[in-house]
């Protein structure tokens, strides 16, 4: 009955996006409409005429991508066909030198707006005064949102799609296995103009998604500040947490505490839900000035204080989001939705595919197994929180408090942070000198968020990690996700400066990045000389990619299915996305885990930031685990360093081609559950 319901409402969903559409183009898009489809076949007839059906399948392809973007303040029908015919590159010596020339020019490009970028947006992503309206101006400022706008004025943009065909994804997974690295490159230049999208739009976009990304860095929850119903303090003075990272790594690292993690995992659930529902008082994000009972949700200075609470304001933000990428819609013909751009276009693997591996998982047998161990090592019924349990290990945990020791004493501030760079890098496997040529690329800053990544769009540029840092140094948590982003800044580093075309750097997906962070983050401890190898680790490792994969992969099927709901219900409001976002984690949770956690009717699953601050991100984190796993299952006994070489230095070829050629085999959940299976026989001996 489920899965009647659920084609009944796919059908329901895409026939509203194909009508929305549909009137979007016919609104905006009469322009776009200025060659006609019979002026391009008989440009193309005479071409193949004149230059031989040799060059067939390239004249066709180009001068349909061509007439399909010029406009009519690009010329007339007879400046568009002198245009094709004299801007044809026939010659494969003279195409390989326009190849080069276009490649060289856009990496400057390229590289020099994204320093500008970096710029701006320092004082709204870095550590310093409070943020102002005109710092928010210059962030959510794109430099380049001409960009485009000028390399069509100036004819490159045609030149490009005229003479270097776009692949659809279909054709690169049954051509791209045979393909040498220079029909990747030109394959991917082919993919550089296929949208023309308006300067004020891009520019839209860039201010709505970063006031998304200041509203989430800015979201913190003091929880010295929380009381229970004993009105008692129970988390230590100083500590803030944002939303969702902090609040979640606190609650995992409450497994170790024996006298009253419980308690704190149970109150930093509640919060959870406080912000998903958004019934959170105001007052209580990012302040400090009144305690707060999150089960009461009473909030206190020496007397009970009136606070209204968020309301809808998570979701006014999300809304914008979608509206705004919307307005892309009608400019994408290969992508006409902003859920075919991010599996199509961005991630590419088709979206049946990833629900299909995130379903196939999530419903395994092997999930009441790995539960029923979990309740074992805890000495209780599992919880709707114990979905982030963290206790995979085969010795005594160490305490947090210990770990914050160490880190805060060996980084007290960025500095430190970046002069250890190369020792780290050592430590995983690379030469000395190798190390230290990477980490000359990277640089370390305090971040206002949780920290993140942002790598280099030109040779020799630094990538950049930002992680919080606090006034007694960087704590566990602070180290934990630094790792995690060093990880990001070496996969940007020798993606960008060892792959041999510039237009065949980074990854075929955020999904593959992800997984060198995770195989960087999972190694934290060794890091620190705090974990000894033992036989049973790769058990534990096993049980734990599982377990988080569990995990994310129900977040991300709530991402996307309100994606969906948003496509079939465009002119929503905020409260009726809130209420969307509600009852579709409600659903995915009853479906998924309310057997295995509890909670019927839980809303867990709509926490995540990313929902709110990164359109239909989440589904490369369960990506990334699946494929971290698999990479961690070939770099087993083999130095992590030459084999990350080894494999990234593909660059952005298409994610299952990349992976059989870096690990043998596609990305697939089998080798997961198999690992699973394996683990629990193992450990339950």
């Amino acid at each position: 009955m489920k899965d009647l319901i659920f084609i009944v409402l796919f059908s329901l969903i895409f026939g509203f996006m194909a009508c929305n559409t549909d009137k979007i183009k016919s609104d905006d898009m009469k322009e776009a409409e200025y060659i006609s489809a019979a002026t391009a076949d008989k440009l193309i007839s005479e071409m193949k005429d004149s230059l031989g059906e040799d060059h067939a399948f390239r004249i066709e392809r180009g001068v349909k991508q061509v007439a399909q973007l010029w406009r009519e303040s690009d010329g007339t029908t007879e400046d568009f066909v002198d245009f094709c015919n004299s801007s044809f590159v026939s010659d494969s010596e003279e195409l390989s030198k326009l190849f080069t020339t276009l490649e060289r020019n856009f990496e400057v490009i390229n590289g020099y707006y994204h320093k500008m970028d970096v710029e701006l947006k320092m004082p709204l992503q870095l550590v310093g005064p409070d943020i102002t309206p005109v710092d928010m101006m210059f962030g959510s400022y794109d430099a380049s949102a001409h960009l485009n706008d000028d390399l069509y004025s100036n004819k490159i943009a045609f030149i490009t799609a005229l003479n270097f065909p776009f692949y659809s994804l279909e054709e690169k997974t049954e051509l791209g296995e045979k393909w040498s690295r220079q029909k990747w490159a030109y394959a991917r230049m082919g993919d550089r103009f296929i949208s023309r999208v308006p300067a004020n739009i891009q520019q839209e976009i860039s201010k709505t998604l970063t006031e998304a990304d200041a509203y989430i860095s800015d979201y913190n929850i003091n929880m010295y500040k929380l009381r229970n119903d004993k009105g008692e303090q129970l988390f230590p003075d100083g500590m803030k947490l944002i939303s969702h990272w902090g609040l979640r790594d606190e609650l995992k690292s409450n497994y170790a505490d024996t006298e009253n993690g419980l308690e704190k995992q149970r109150m930093i659930y509640q919060v959870m839900k406080r912000i998903v529902d958004q019934s959170i008082p105001v007052k209580v994000i990012n302040n400090d000035t009144y305690t707060w009972n999150p089960y009461t949700n009473e909030v206190r200075d020496n007397d009970v204080v009136s606070s209204p609470s968020e309301d809808i304001r998570r979701y006014e933000i999300f809304l914008k989001n979608f509206h705004v990428m919307r307005k892309l819609d009608p400019y994408s013909s290969h992508y006409p939705t902003q859920i075919d751009r991010a599996f199509d276009g961005t991630m590419e693997i088709p979206k049946k595919d990833v629900e299909e591996l995130f379903k196939g998982l999530i419903s395994s047998s092997q999930v009441k197994k790995v539960a029923a161990f979990i309740e074992a090592r805890l000495g209780r019924k599992l919880e709707p929180f114990d979905i982030w349990y963290n206790g995979f290990s085969s010795g005594e945990t160490v305490s947090e408090d210990r770990l914050t020791a160490i880190t805060s004493a060996k980084y007290p501030n960025a500095e430190a942070l970046e002069k250890d760079l190369p020792n780290i890098l050592v430590k995983l496997g690379w030469s000395t000198e190798k190390a230290r040529q990477i980490s000359s690329l990277v640089t370390v800053d305090a971040s206002r968020g949780a920290g993140h990544a942002w790598g280099a769009e030109m040779r020799n540029d630094v990538s950049r990690l930002r992680t919080r840092i606090g006034d007694s140094g960087m704590d566990y948590k602070g180290y934990n996700i630094a790792i995690h982003e060093f990880g990001h800044n070496v996969e940007q580093t020798i993606t960008m400066n060892d792959v041999d075309y510039y237009v065949l750097n980074g990854v075929p997906n955020t999904a593959f990045t992800e997984a060198v962070a995770f195989l960087f983050q999972k190694r934290d401890l060794d890091l620190l000389g705090l974990q000894n190898p033992n036989p049973e680790d790769e058990f534990y490792l096993a049980l734990d990619n599982f377990w988080s994969s569990y995990e994310i992969m129900g977040v991300s099927l709530v991402d996307i299915q309100v994606w969906e709901w948003l496509y079939a219900n465009p002119d929503a409001t905020a409260s009726q996305l809130k209420d969307a976002v509600i009852s579709i984690s409600k659903a995915v949770w009853n479906e998924y885990y309310a057997d295995v956690l509890g909670g019927e009717d839980e809303i867990l699953l709509g926490i995540y930031s990313h929902m709110i601050d990164y359109p239909l991100y989440l589904p490369n984190y369960p990506m990334g685990h699946l494929i971290d796993f698999q990479i961690e299952q070939q770099v087993r006994g083999k130095n992590l360093a030459s084999e990350i070489d080894r494999m990234y230095t593909q660059g952005s070829i298409i994610p299952q081609l990349w992976m059989k050629n870096a690990v043998g085999s596609p990305i697939s959940i089998d080798p997961l559950l198999s690992a699973t299976d394996r683990a629990l026989e193992e450990l339950n001996k």
